[in-house]
């Protein structure tokens, strides 16, 4: 009926090099130190300071109660959604959504890409 003028999506799938959004070849879960890198992108700048203390200011704004909060501790994990932290002091672990994260204090110099860039 629609002729050629409306086509059917296509979505871009895994290859080898680790790019696309598909889970048809072979990635799992757990495998995010295979995803390649890129210099600007909060998860991966997040990535490169693995093991660094931090604050994580994070805003709920349909929470009265938790309207705005801050997360202490050490960066355990980052993707493309969220961000691990695990509070060494009390031992409790923080799986935070990116959509509510507002910013990250770091205690230290941070790496800012692959390059190995310091800011600080």
């Amino acid at each position: 009926m629609n002729g050629n003028y409306y086509q059917n999506p296509t979505f871009p799938t895994l290859d080898n090099s680790g790019y696309g959004n598909s889970f048809e070849s072979g990635y799992e879960a757990g495998q995010l130190a295979d995803v390649p890198m890129q210099q600007s992108y909060i998860e991966n700048i997040l990535r490169h300071n693995k093991g660094k203390k931090v604050k994580a200011y994070v805003s709920f704004p349909d929470s009265n109660e938790w309207r705005d909060k801050i997360f202490e501790g050490t960066i355990e994990q980052a993707g493309r959604d969220h961000l691990i932290i695990r509070d060494p002091k009390d031992g409790h672990w923080y799986l935070i959504l990116m959509i509510y994260l507002d910013y990250v204090e770091f205690d230290e110099k941070i790496e800012y890409s692959e390059k190995g860039y310091i800011i600080g």
